[in-house]
């Protein structure tokens, strides 16, 4: 998983990729050029997207852990003060 500082570092080179569109845009029109920078543009938002995603599911299943609710990704662990509660079966990813 990338770390929030890695994503600052792709948001800059996703800032680099888009003056380089607008510029070929304006520059001229090389679509083999375009195809690609609007292909590293999407892996890299791709990468921000996952790390945002996997950030989320940390810290849902951390409240969750805490809280002692289930947040469907969670340890399993139950610190259940009541005694006999229903538990759901979750999986650990």
């Amino acid at each position: 998983m990338a770390s929030l500082k890695e994503v600052e570092k792709v948001a800059d080179s996703l800032e680099q990729l888009v003056g380089e569109m607008r510029s070929e845009l304006s520059n001229g029109t090389d679509f083999d050029k375009l195809t690609q920078i609007a292909d590293e543009i999407s892996e890299k938002a791709d990468v921000a997207a996952q790390t945002f995603s996997s950030v989320n599911e940390t810290l849902m299943s951390r409240i969750g852990e805490i809280t002692g609710k289930s947040s469907g990704g969670g340890s399993g662990r139950s610190r259940s003060s009541s005694g006999s509660q229903s538990s759901k079966s979750s999986s650990s990813s």
